[in-house]
């Protein structure tokens, strides 16, 4: 045994409650002992590389090249994204495609290239591979992207799953983006960040990784171009990156590295290039199209981890009616269970809970329910008899069911890369509209099992269904969630398929948003915690997840009033804006901080309600471009230096610039414009960019500025839709997109494209349509006259 391992047992006894803390320290001693019989030994190993070039085989859209002692297949596809994979991996089997491979590309020809390489000519990249298995990708004007070395390959003697690193170089200037949720960004600075889903156990700040969404999708901004790069294996691995120097040493530029090195799985990677709006494009094209929310979704949640009755919910909702604040979805934890046991109801506490869920659809408000994936494993319990019918649980490398330790207690896990236990999993959800609830929260999905030592997660051993491949829980435990997502969604398409499934995940992977999206899992209360909210979603949102956001507040301790307000404002221009705690930290309704927190948090409760449409609008063009809610200010000019290195304000769609007060005691803060007039929305005031300037950012908001000439559509007061459009600047025009929409179903509404501009002393705004322009059908409100 152990000593340390022993000590940990321990005190995992003393810290979790007897009961559960035995069960923590049995959890973690069969993890040890399952992994010890059921993992194959690594023993010896070989290395080796790709070798020289042998011979080529043109197919479509590219071909073969086989190299002494590996192979390369290279396509590029009709949507522009490049795919290649060594030692015969080819696009599929993977989680991450929606539809399978795309087409080749027809024009795109594998052609010899200098020096005995080989290269690929399309209309938006160059691929050329190097006789010994070099891979650049350039830009058509020949601009060199990215330069993948040789990979290196440790192939275990007697067979088994090869470990690989694949070492890259970058622009000098280039800037790394991406790998999922990670508190430390959005701008990933030099280090190693893990790819493995992973719940810390405890609240975090920005100097936490890994979390609880990973993935191997990098998005690279340089001058040149940007380009995103997806390295399509699930395993366990570290991404290690170091950002370049210009002019470094003698001179010379020294490149941006990223070195990535997996435990097992194929090597195969996409690559796409262009800027950051195609490039979007073709990843949702490639992995599916984001999820389209219910419109009640996007208006204001409140969560909390201890609602103690049905009663205590309708106190706070009557909190909410009494002050005239809006709220559109109350969400219930896994205390509302039976005894924490999932698809059930504690009867003595939420008695009539369809009654409640009916009265609160009534006044607008809709019920979401936590679902986690753990069931109890006890004879009687309807689910897991169920599953046990079903054979739908992990089992071990002998056959046995693997028995994790999560809230119900001993627990068995759905084996969710079973397309028979999605199905089964799916037609559980009918319990919980039974119950009236509208929305799903699934969590504890990494998926998570409390042990006193070692990963908190099932044996890597357990073996999976991976959709009949077969394969352990080393491959399929960073696709988890995603196949959870999947069941639940899908299983809400075929329960009621008049209504959009509102699904929200802490863990996922690659090609999650199509299911839905995520939240930021437990942050800590404090200025980093909330800082870190920002990097959270802006950096999801360039991995294709657009749909993210915090718990407001933290979810641990107790913020303070100026803290909580903060959060509050920045939350109500995010796409999830969701108050949540812990039953041990301090209440979240906006009551509870002061009158003056109060009067400033029903104003961003009130401006949240009135650009629902437009949240509306950005909800729609994600799922028909994949460019999300929230970006970046380099967004529309990458090769703006400046504001690629900014990371506390954000575009929302195109219209709004969004400055959050991210730390204690400001009034002011300064605020990178990128080019062109904008408005401060408070004041009318008219600032020019490119430029730094200073902002007045009050107790009572967070500067937020629109683009000039921007068309926005806005809740009028008669609850219908206006427009609110900004005055463009003298002799320039604008515009904007509104996407009208009842709120649910699968109707595919038309986007209305206006237009804006000087007409003499007036500003004009007409719709664009195949027939020319046209006066708007909606009212119209422009603003910013006084400094046109």
């Amino acid at each position: 045994m152990d000593g340390r391992d022993l000590v940990r047992s321990v005190k995992a006894v003393g810290s979790a409650g007897a009961a559960q803390g035995l069960r923590s320290v049995r959890a973690a001693w069969r993890r040890r002992r399952a992994d010890a019989s059921g993992l194959p030994p690594r023993g010896a190993e070989r290395a080796r590389v790709p070798g020289p070039v042998r011979d080529v085989e043109p197919g479509p859209g590219g071909g073969v090249v086989r190299f002494s002692r590996s192979e390369l297949r290279i396509t590029v596809a009709v949507n522009g994204a490049v795919f290649w994979g060594w030692d015969g991996a080819g696009p599929e089997p993977s989680y991450a495609l929606a539809n399978g491979c795309p087409e080749p590309d027809p024009r795109a020809l594998l052609e010899p290239d200098k020096d005995g390489g080989w290269r690929v000519v399309a209309e938006r990249v160059t691929v050329v591979v190097s006789r010994h298995g070099a891979i650049e990708v350039l830009t058509p004007g020949g601009v060199t992207l990215r330069r993948d070395l040789p990979p290196r390959w440790w192939d275990p003697v007697g067979g088994g799953s090869a470990r690989w690193m694949q070492r890259s170089e970058v622009a000098a200037d280039a800037r790394f983006f991406g790998l999922g949720g990670r508190a430390s960004g959005p701008r990933l600075r030099d280090g190693a960040y893990r790819l493995w889903n992973t719940d810390p156990g405890r609240p975090f700040g920005p100097g936490d990784d890994p979390l609880y969404v990973t993935m191997p999708v990098q998005l690279v901004v340089a001058d040149a171009a940007t380009h995103l790069v997806f390295h399509d294996t699930s395993w366990d691995g570290t991404v290690t990156l170091r950002e370049g120097e210009e002019g470094a040493g003698s001179g010379h530029d020294r490149a941006g590295i990223s070195e990535l090195r997996m435990d097992g799985g194929p090597l195969r990677s996409w690559v796409m290039v262009g800027t950051p709006a195609r490039v979007l494009l073709a990843w949702a094209s490639l992995t599916g199209a984001p999820a389209l929310p219910p419109a009640w979704a996007l208006g204001h949640h409140h969560a909390r981890w201890g609602f103690g009755d049905e009663q205590e919910v309708r106190r706070i909702v009557a909190g909410y009616q009494e002050r005239g604040l809006p709220l559109d979805a109350v969400h219930l934890d896994i205390d509302h269970y039976e005894a924490h046991q999932v698809f059930t109801v504690d009867q003595d506490r939420f008695p009539k809970l369809p009654v409640l869920a009916e009265e609160l659809r009534r006044d607008g408000i809709r019920l979401v329910s936590v679902v986690d994936p753990a069931v109890k494993a006890e004879p009687g319990n309807t689910v897991f008899d169920s599953g046990t019918a079903e054979d739908a649980f992990v089992r071990d490398a002998s056959g046995r069911l693997v028995r994790s330790v999560v809230w119900p207690g001993e627990a068995a896990h759905p084996d969710f890369t079973h397309a028979r236990v999605r199905q089964w999993w799916g037609r559980l959800y009918e319990e919980r509209l039974a119950q009236g609830f509208s929305g799903f929260w699934h969590d504890m999905n990494e998926p998570t099992s409390f042990t006193a030592f070692g990963e908190s997660t099932l044996p890597r051993s357990a073996r999976h269904s991976l959709e009949g491949r077969g394969g352990d829980h080393r491959e399929a435990h960073n696709v988890y969630a995603l196949c959870m997502a999947r069941a639940g969604y899908e299983g809400l398409r075929e329960l009621a398929p008049e209504e959009r499934p509102f699904v929200f995940s802490r863990s996922g992977w690659a090609g999650m948003q199509r299911y839905g999206g995520t939240w930021s899992g437990d942050v800590a209360t404090g200025w980093p915690g909330l800082r870190a909210s920002l990097s959270l979603v802006m950096g999801l949102g360039l991995c294709g997840v657009p749909y993210s956001g915090p718990d407001v507040g933290g979810f641990d301790g107790r913020p303070s009033p100026e803290l909580y307000l903060r959060w509050f404002q920045l939350g109500a221009y995010l796409p999830l804006f969701r108050t949540h705690a812990s039953m041990r930290a301090g209440r979240r309704e906006p009551w509870e901080f002061g009158a003056e927190v109060l009067e400033h948090a029903r104003v961003a409760l009130v401006e949240r309600r009135r650009l629902l449409p437009y949240f509306v609008t950005l909800a729609h063009l994600a799922r028909r471009t994949g460019a999300p809610y929230v970006r970046p200010l380099w967004w529309s000019a990458p090769e703006d230096r400046a504001l690629r290195d900014c990371e506390d304000a954000f575009v929302l769609g195109d219209c709004l610039l969004v400055a959050p007060v991210l730390d204690p005691g400001a009034d002011r803060r300064a605020v990178q414009l990128p080019r062109g007039r904008w408005y401060d929305t408070a004041t009318g005031r008219a600032y020019e960019g490119p430029a730094q300037v200073l902002v007045d950012a009050p107790l009572s908001r967070i500067p937020v500025l629109a683009r000039a000439g921007a068309v926005i559509p806005v809740r009028g007061d008669d609850g219908g839709l206006e427009l609110e459009v900004w005055a463009p600047a003298r002799g320039r025009t604008g515009g904007g997109l509104v996407v009208p929409d009842g709120g649910d179903g699968w109707d595919e509404p038309e986007i209305e494209r206006y237009v804006s501009r000087w007409e003499g002393s007036r500003v004009v705004v007409e719709r664009e349509g195949e027939d020319g322009l046209s006066e708007p059908p909606h009212p119209v409100r422009v603003r910013g006259l006084e400094t046109g």
